[in-house]
């Protein structure tokens, strides 16, 4: 089984589901790294040390951290399950971006963006990561999202280790299309 299917298979696991391979998170979102590779063994993969920190350094999205001695890993972001990465609040720049499929906006034109079955809203900090989250929808739009002003009047931002902006919601008043 090559890295990114077990990589796609431990996303599951540390956001969604752990107790897919009988294992817990804490508060935290912090798994065992033995428990976890031992769990995913049980599943029909094999993963051992050296592959989990190769799937870790190498994951384009940064999607995953260790604590310092590597006994402790999680997910970085896009939780379903109620976890406290223990994330700093953050002063966000002027404009953010989010890239959806066209599909989804007429909902967000009406409602705004809702985190839907995750604890944040994911922005981007550039047009590009946009634009490459909206393709995974198929036909992109870009949103452009006026954090600053979403500041100034209270609402909270997060940063999170791999670069994505996070926020609980973003009232339609606070969108643009990008045209």
């Amino acid at each position: 089984m090559k890295d990114k299917e077990v990589s796609k298979f431990i996303s599951l696991i540390l956001r969604h589901k752990p107790e897919t391979i009988g294992i817990t998170l804490d508060e935290h979102g912090w798994a065992n790294v033995e428990e976890l590779i031992e769990g995913v063994n049980r599943s029909h993969h094999t993963l051992d040390m050296e592959r989990l920190e190769r799937i870790v350094a190498e994951d384009e999205k940064q999607r995953y951290s260790f604590n310092e001695d590597k006994t402790l890993i999680r997910a970085n972001q896009g939780h379903s399950i109620p976890v406290d990465v223990e994330l700093e609040e953050v002063t966000p720049p002027e404009i953010l971006y989010h890239g959806t499929g066209e599909k989804y906006t007429a909902s967000i034109d009406e409602q705004g963006l809702i985190p839907k079955s995750r604890l944040y809203v994911h922005l981007s900090g550039d047009l590009e990561t946009a634009e490459k989250v909206g393709r995974r929808h198929g036909k992109p739009v870009i949103y452009i999202v006026k954090s600053g002003d979403m500041h100034s009047d209270g609402i909270v931002f997060y940063r999170s280790v791999n670069g994505v902006w996070l926020t609980k919601a973003v009232p339609p008043q606070y969108l643009k299309k990008s045209l």
